[in-house]
């Protein structure tokens, strides 16, 4: 009987050994497929992660990052669909980056667009996006809140009427720098799991990298496209180089000096050399209204009109008239062009000056030190097509005495700030040339840019500096 009693404990302990060791063999192979799950997992992560770097670079197209975004979040998720939806900073909506071809429709789809003929979900959802609040896409990016939908969640009715039938989906707001860049979403269909809550969280981390990633991808946009920006400006400012006279003419009996300081790379203000004839020289100063590439083309374009007019016509009137003809219809209504231009006799000694709407010339009178004021009557070019501009727009003559000057000037001299915010003045500008017109024309300009430069200090050019000094020998 003991025998028997033995024998049973034995077999029962036996027995109950190799349950036990059937359950700690069953928990160690869960164990180890969990772990290789969450090695494939951190596998597919750092590959994704990686992916994103390689993409951040200036020679990547953005196309290539949507793509990686979309399809590395739907191998990390195991998920079947997914979309990347981005803002469009122009308008209050979102527009399709990339979407995959099993995406379920995150957004209400009318059943009169489903029905019609050569209907396909995937053309269509590849080209529509959505607007705030509109669909469970629009919802997430009014609120920026994530969002995971499982189960019998009705929310997920809409998205089961796509080529998916939805049994689960997530969504994330893309934030990152204080924008809210657009929505990743991805969905499970039929035959696998529906989402977790560790999925959830996974995909949030991975929607904060691209968010991240597509953030960088904007900034290295921006500043490549800044840098062909300023290389096209540095070429404008070259060619505009070009177009400005690189040496004063030798006329006889006078002395001619001028000088062009932008305020950007290129400039608005004009001045010019023209050869009228034998005996005639005409020198011109202009200021187109604005700064910048719309100015200096306004000023490119009246440079060329001015010197088609100007060759053998000895009334300086007569050329602005045509000048103003020819540019009026061109010139947009916000825009306009002040001028003053003179016409030199070389024969006589004697100017004559025609003032378009320019600041008025300054004559420095070498007997008694003065300088005046020459303020002809005149209105600016591309105001009026000719009606008003010809009747209030004259000759106006002019004779200097030896070692009289004529100084011609933009309104950026005059208006010139420091950092008290005084401007500079028409005082200082008498002053610097009572000061200087005994060292000549030259003299005179550099006496005027020098105190202009010492009374603005490091406060940064606002507006184009033009200068012309005419002095009669």
């Amino acid at each position: 009987m003991w025998a028997a009693v033995f024998f049973a404990l034995f077999a029962l302990s036996a027995a109950m050994f190799v349950s036990v060791y059937r359950r700690q063999r069953l928990m160690i192979e869960a164990l180890r497929v969990a772990r290789q799950k969450i090695q494939i997992e951190e596998a597919r992560v750092f590959d994704f992660l990686h992916g994103l770097g390689i993409a951040l670079t200036e020679t990547s197209k953005p196309s290539d990052l949507h793509v990686l975004i979309v399809e590395g979040a739907l191998r990390i998720m195991e998920a079947h669909g997914g979309g990347l939806y981005l803002a469009d900073r122009s308008s209050d909506h979102l527009r399709p980056a990339f979407v995959s071809r099993h995406c379920p429709p995150f957004f209400e789809v009318p059943e009169s667009i489903v029905r019609q003929p050569g209907f396909s979900w995937g053309s269509d959802l590849r080209i529509r996006g959505a607007s705030t609040g509109e669909g469970v896409l629009g919802a997430v990016w009014r609120d920026k809140e994530p969002l995971m939908m499982t189960g019998q969640d009705p929310r997920l009715a809409m998205l089961r009427a796509g080529p998916l039938k939805t049994t689960s989906a997530m969504l994330c707001p893309l934030v990152h720098g204080g924008q809210n860049l657009g929505i990743l979403a991805v969905a499970r269909g039929p035959g696998i799991e529906p989402f977790a809550a560790s999925d959830f969280q996974i995909f949030k981390a991975i929607s904060e990298q691209s968010a991240f990633a597509l953030y960088n991808a904007i900034i290295f946009s921006e500043a490549a496209e800044k840098k062909r920006l300023d290389q096209d400006l540095q070429v404008a400012y070259e060619i505009q180089r070009i177009l400005l006279p690189a040496n004063a003419p030798d006329i006889a009996g006078f002395q001619i000096s001028g000088i062009n300081i932008p305020a950007r790379q290129v400039s608005g203000d004009y001045y010019d050399y023209i050869r009228v004839d034998d005996t005639h020289t005409g020198i011109a100063i202009a200021d187109v209204s604005g700064k910048g590439v719309p100015a200096s083309l306004i000023m490119a374009m009246c440079r060329s009109v001015l010197r088609s007019q100007a060759s053998g016509q000895q009334s300086a009137a007569a050329v602005l008239r045509k000048v103003n003809e020819q540019l009026f219809p061109d010139i947009k209504e916000d825009m306009f062009i002040s001028m003053a231009y003179t016409i030199i006799d070389e024969q006589t000694g004697g100017l004559t000056l025609c003032r378009a709407g320019h600041d008025a010339p300054l004559l420095y009178s070498a007997k008694d030190g003065k300088v005046t004021k020459i303020n002809p009557p005149g209105m600016a070019l591309g105001i009026d097509s000719g009606g008003v501009f010809n009747r209030f727009t004259g000759d106006f003559s002019l004779a200097l005495e030896r070692d009289d000057c004529l100084v011609l000037y933009t309104d950026g001299v005059t208006e010139a700030l420091n950092n008290q915010g005084d401007e500079f003045g028409m005082a200082n500008v008498i002053k610097a040339i009572q000061a200087s017109a005994s060292e000549g024309a030259a003299g005179i300009i550099t006496k005027l840019t020098d105190d202009l430069r010492a009374f603005v200090g490091a406060i940064p050019q606002h507006d184009d500096i033009t200068l012309i000094v005419i002095r009669k020998k």
